[in-house]
């Protein structure tokens, strides 16, 4: 039996037991989290962030906090829930670690957020794969899309908290911005992103809804890159309709559908429109919602400052009992509208009438081996049987005599003779080359020229032997006592030929100075 690497434990639910636990129902969660792989994918990306000799996981800690988070928590504190039932959750950092933890992550607070995120995503594309055909992103297209919805909450401090600030609902806390994909009817919004913020942030902040944009498409598997296209629908209220982030959609091919705040000058057309030009609305089961009507204001007001391709659909509908009316209402029906950007569906091919046949074409007079006077060789129908077979190397007698065209008939053997070969004078065919001119050449006569060309002068021989080098020359004069040595002309070379004196060579020494052959 193996040893199990969870480190949560194991539980069994038995009808004999008798010891019962609290928060059991968070098993469900932890088995969640091992199934997935999220366990061991958070403990991989904040592995940077744990020391040599801890002993408790970073990724452990940060799950555990997640845990105490969905079973009523809101601080760190809380984690003590989970320490008080080892038998479930296994050992529990205590309080010191793990705000010594979340300092640490704090300070390099985009790495440690980074590799979370990353961690998410592949356990997110790990479970969607897993659920198959009742994955979010399954078989979805243009028309049928991924919908991710953008609101902001409201969350309370008890404390002076950091960026803690005061609400526009006249509370104290924090506004975060989140992201959630919506699973229909059949289910609830999964989150994917969220953007925390001070409590007095905007709502309407084009730069904090696509940074949460940003971060929910990266979460999501079917991210191929940059442009995810049409099957990916993005829906907020109307704290999401400004410029800069419809047309952040728009850029990136997104479809949206956002709420769009009234102005005097629409409410005016709005009452402009017939009652024929109004339709009933629908609910997203399909069904007529009782009471509510839409119509199209894209052609009745200006929107030529926004995106190129906007819709702007408004809908009446009866308040529910107790609600307050607008001064932008009419005829007392509550006014709202939304924009959209409805894919373009596809024009049909125009159908093209084919074209003529070509006309049949007769064989290339030269091309096919024959001139057009002479008759084209016969077609040669396809015969297997005249491969040779590869043990024998031998024609097979399957020959058919209407394969080949006629030829003539040879003559026997023994009675060919050479045809001579024709006699062509090549020369009748070209004019005789004209003669050459007389070449002029110049009369030879025999004698002496008339004008003897002059012989240059004669150097005098020299009748002594004597060696031209002037060192063995003045050697040889003074041994024989011919020149005096005294009066000896001084070499040209004096800087280059050494005297007698020079030339002799230096006595050679031994090692300690002293000339050889003297003790």
């Amino acid at each position: 039996m193996g040893k199990s690497t969870s480190p949560y434990p194991r539980l069994s639910a038995s009808a004999t037991g008798t010891g019962v636990v609290s928060h059991a129902g968070s098993v469900l969660l932890l088995r969640t989290a091992e199934k997935t792989g999220l366990t061991d994918a958070l403990s991989v990306a904040l592995s940077p962030w744990r020391k040599p000799l801890s002993r408790h996981d970073p990724g452990k800690i940060v799950l555990d906090l997640a845990v105490a988070l969905a079973l009523g928590g809101d601080c760190l504190a809380d984690i003590a829930q989970l320490r008080a039932h080892p038998e479930v959750f296994g050992p529990v950092a205590s309080d010191p670690t793990v705000s010594r933890l979340i300092a640490t992550l704090a300070a390099d607070a985009d790495m440690a957020l980074s590799a979370i995120d990353t961690a998410r995503a592949a356990v997110r594309t790990a479970a969607w794969s897993a659920a198959g055909d009742r994955a979010p992103d399954d078989d979805i297209d243009e028309y049928h899309p991924l919908i991710i919805d953008l609101d902001a909450t409201l969350v309370t401090a008890h404390s002076e908290k950091e960026h803690a600030a005061p609400t526009f609902k006249r509370g104290f806390g924090f506004h975060p911005l989140c992201a959630f994909v919506d699973h229909g009817g059949e289910g609830t919004g999964e989150p994917v992103a969220m953007l925390l913020r001070a409590g007095n942030a905007g709502s309407n902040t084009a730069a904090d809804h696509i940074t949460v944009v940003k971060k929910a498409l990266a979460q999501l598997p079917c991210d191929p890159g940059y442009r995810v296209g049409r099957t990916i629908l993005i829906r907020t209220d109307g704290a999401g309709g400004s410029h800069a982030f419809l047309e952040y959609l728009t850029k990136r091919r997104l479809s949206y559908s956002i709420g769009f705040g009234l102005t005097d000058a629409m409410v005016t057309e709005i009452s402009s429109i017939p009652q024929d030009g109004w339709t009933p609305a629908y609910d997203a089961d399909g069904q007529v919602r009782d009471g509510a009507w839409v119509a199209e204001l894209t052609d009745l007001v200006d929107l030529s400052s926004w995106p190129a391709g906007m819709r702007l659909v408004v809908r009446k509908e009866r308040p529910h009992p107790g609600a307050q009316l607008r001064f932008t209402d009419h005829d007392g029906l509550r006014l709202t509208a939304f924009t959209r950007q409805h894919p373009p569906r596809r024009a049909p091919r125009p159908r093209t009438t084919p074209p003529p046949p070509r006309p049949v074409r007769g064989p290339h007079p030269e091309r096919e081996s024959h001139r057009p006077g002479e008759s084209s060789a016969a077609r040669i129908r396809p015969e297997p049987g005249l491969a040779r077979h590869r043990a024998t190397r031998l024609r097979t007698r399957r020959v058919d005599p209407d394969a080949r065209p006629a030829r003539a008939p040879r003559p026997e053997v023994g009675a060919e003779t050479a045809a001579p070969a024709p006699v062509v004078d090549r020369r009748a065919d070209h004019p005789p080359c004209p003669p050459h001119p007389p070449q002029t050449r110049r009369p030879s006569t025999l004698g002496p020229p008339a004008h003897p060309r002059p012989r240059p002068p004669q150097r005098a021989t020299r009748t002594d032997l004597t060696s031209i080098n002037p060192i063995i020359r003045d050697e040889r004069e003074m041994s024989s006592g011919a020149v005096d040595p005294d009066a000896t002309r001084p070499c040209r070379a004096a800087h280059r030929c050494p005297t007698p004196d020079q030339r002799q060579r230096p006595p050679i020494r031994n090692r300690s100075g002293r000339p050889r052959g003297l003790r």
